[in-house]
């Protein structure tokens, strides 16, 4: 099991983004929480395993639509502690 910390920049705020976020999470398996950032980013923290992660910032990196626009999606790893029991999405 593994953690991720990703904050994704571009336009993501009011536009549906943690929404699509969310149902990428459930489609995965992957647990944690999306939210809005004070700067216009958001924040990802999920826990899975390496590939479930990885497949789940694939799809939650390849959101681009007529609202929403991905530029840049940081990304730390560490170790997972478990402290999701599902995903929350932070409004």
């Amino acid at each position: 099991m593994e953690r991720i910390t990703a904050v994704v920049k571009g336009q993501v705020q009011g536009v549906g983004y943690r929404a699509f976020v969310g149902e990428c999470a459930r489609s995965t398996g992957v647990h944690g929480y999306v939210k809005n950032l004070p700067d216009g980013t958001v924040e990802i923290v999920a826990e899975s395993s390496p590939a479930s992660l990885d497949n789940f910032l694939r799809m939650a990196y390849a959101r681009n639509d007529l609202f929403i626009r991905v530029d840049a999606i940081d990304v730390k790893r560490s170790p997972a502690t478990a402290d999701y029991p599902g995903f929350r999405v932070e409004w």
